[in-house]
């Protein structure tokens, strides 16, 4: 199934945790902290202006992107689990 999002709204998969810190200690599931980073899935048409014309997306699919904590809605889609945010959640493009 495909996730087309609306307006200036971006689909994110997380990126995978971190299993072990720095100094080889192994983290049980219960400790690892979600990710800040994923991969831009899908974007939307751009948000409307006032002249009734489309802002054009700073992100693009495939984008590696850091976003906060607390950003976007979680949403379950064919069994993966997948983050939908409006583009101004976006912190930064990882290059």
């Amino acid at each position: 199934m495909r996730v087309v999002p609306i307006g200036d709204r971006v689909v994110i998969r997380r990126l995978a945790a971190e299993e072990s810190t720095a100094g080889g200690i192994f983290l049980p599931d219960a400790s690892r902290e979600k990710p800040r980073q994923g991969r831009v899935l899908s974007v939307g048409d751009g948000r409307l202006l006032s002249d009734g014309t489309r802002a054009a997306h700073q992100v693009r699919e495939g984008d590696r992107v850091l976003f906060s904590s607390y950003a976007g809605s979680e949403v379950e889609i064919d069994g993966e689990e997948l983050l939908l945010m409006s583009e101004d959640d976006v912190l930064a493009i990882v290059e």
